[in-house]
């Protein structure tokens, strides 16, 4: 309306008749940190930089292929449950030094356990280079994360491979999230080899993830044994090895000589090189059951990943089909054959609950005729009666972030009754909207949550003056049934 009425007439004047709405921020969005075989998209590098996809197909376009791991062959021992018989002696396939690399995997991982949406992060490249130095500095990029309001979940993959040096990184990517408070740091525990008992890989976790920030992340174990890699995938490229003093049979060994004579006269790169090698790889698994055998131990090498991909996957499809307030548990793992460690009901005791400094491990276990199944649910937190559960903590973020966005449109805005009486009705609408989705626990709204505001409730007249607008929100949130106990009790007859 006019600010001065001075000429006769009729003058109209629109009023909001409803408080603004408060919407409910996006839960899964996983930024993914690790090195990549390029990174670049439309001709700007993306090294360094926070890049949103939404498609496996789209991290191909930016970010190029997976690292081609090469192996050696090494001796072993008779028994050794990673060993295979080798022209009658038992030997083992091991990564070659600096050949290391689980990020590319760690996303197929994502997209086969239902991801979307998420950002890439690359610290370094690898394309045409024979080996992958992972370096601790190369992750010192959380503050570039900073800038970005979107992710909710940190993944680190690569970090795994530099051993029991990654937890150093994980205390600082606790540290980054509850400094954020919009995001939750999925962790994973250092592999387990065969000559290690369980119990000193958790401890040896537990004791340098620290005690900092435990409920903004949560830790999965053990590693999974993939078919994310298949077989056409591998060749006799990933074996560092003159394969003429390895292969024992006559017809491999003639093969590949003549596949080196005829190499050494075709330009590198060229298209008759690339048909060479792949009639090499042919006729090598047609005449010697021993490159087979080889190529199989490689591939059960390679498809030994970290669990975080899969759980940042199953974090969005359980987040996308029943919401954030459902715990990430009891949920299938696909494209998983079986966990690489066996942990029965009582081995998981003593990782679910940890009596000392409640750091809980959530276990990933197989159980016949079903597969396997994520069995935890859990943060690192896991003796707090606030933070227990992942679906706790990551629904109050949702909700504080959720308000926080809402409540900026009322910055400088009168502190006065009325203001407080639209800011009140619109948390209020927000939260009654999420108790109908089943997120908060009660039978009714107001015994679900309670907002407070205003003078002498949560405010003081210094407060007031001061420019302070109090709010205190209470909600009952869900918290899951970890633990069901049925009891039965026999009756005497009676009729």
């Amino acid at each position: 309306m006019a600010s001065t009425l001075m000429t006769p007439g009729v003058y109209l004047e629109e009023k909001n008749a409803f408080p603004s709405s408060a919407v409910a921020v996006e839960t899964a969005v996983p930024a993914f940190i690790g090195y990549t075989s390029m990174a670049e998209r439309n001709g700007k590098s993306l090294v360094g930089k926070p890049t949103r996809i939404t498609s496996f197909a789209e991290y191909i376009e930016c970010f190029g292929e997976g690292f081609k791991s090469k192996f050696t062959i090494e001796d072993s021992k008779v028994g050794d449950d990673e060993s295979f018989m080798l022209d009658r002696a038992p030997k083992k396939v091991a990564f070659k030094a600096g050949n290391i690399a689980y990020m590319f995997n760690s996303i197929r991982l994502f997209y086969a356990n239902g991801g979307g949406p998420c950002y890439i992060l690359s610290v370094g490249l690898y394309e045409g280079a024979d080996s992958l130095e992972i370096k601790p500095g190369d992750f010192e990029v959380l503050d570039i994360l900073e800038k970005e309001f979107e992710p909710t979940l940190v993944v680190i993959p690569d970090a795994i491979a530099l051993g029991a040096e990654c937890y150093g990184i994980y205390q600082k990517v606790l540290a980054h999230c509850a400094k954020m408070q919009s995001r939750f740091a999925i962790l994973d525990v250092v592999k387990q080899e065969p000559t290690d008992e369980t119990a000193e890989v958790i401890n040896n976790f537990r004791e340098a993830i620290g005690i900092n920030f435990l409920n903004y992340g949560a830790a999965y174990y053990p590693w999974l044994n993939t078919s994310i890699v298949q077989n056409d995938e591998i060749d006799f490229e990933n074996v560092d090895a003159d394969l003429t003093k390895l292969l024992p049979e006559v017809d491999a060994k003639n093969i590949y000589a003549k596949y080196n004579e005829d190499s050494a006269k075709l330009e590198a790169g060229s298209a008759d090189l690339l048909t060479a090698k792949k009639h090499l790889h042919q006729g090598l698994k047609a005449v010697s059951p021993t490159y087979s055998n080889i190529l199989s131990e490689i591939r059960t090498k390679l498809n030994q990943l970290p669990p975080s991909g899969a759980m940042a996957g199953i974090y969005t499809q359980v987040d996308n089909s029943r919401g954030v307030w459902k715990a990430p548990a009891n949920v299938s793992v696909n494209m998983v054959n079986a966990p690489a460690v066996n942990i029965s009901s009582e081995g998981q005791q003593s990782l679910n609950v940890d009596v000392m400094a409640g750091k809980s491990i959530n276990v990933i276990r197989s159980f016949p005729g079903i597969g396997c199944l994520v069995w935890g649910g859990r943060t690192l937190d896991g003796n707090s009666q606030d933070w227990r559960y992942i679906n706790v903590r990551r629904t109050l973020i949702m909700i504080e972030q959720s308000i926080k966005l809402a409540a900026r449109a009322y910055v400088f805005e009168p502190n006065d009754a009325n203001t407080w009486v639209t800011v009140k009705s619109m948390i209020e609408n927000f939260l009654i909207n999420l108790w109908k989705q089943g997120a908060l626990a009660g039978a009714a709204p107001e015994v679900a949550f309670d907002v407070q505001i205003g003078l002498g409730s949560t405010m003081t007249p210094t407060d007031i003056l001061d420019g302070k607008m109090l709010i205190t929100v209470k909600v009952a949130l869900v918290r899951p049934a970890e633990f069901i106990v049925i009891t039965f009790q026999q009756q005497m007859q009676q009729s």
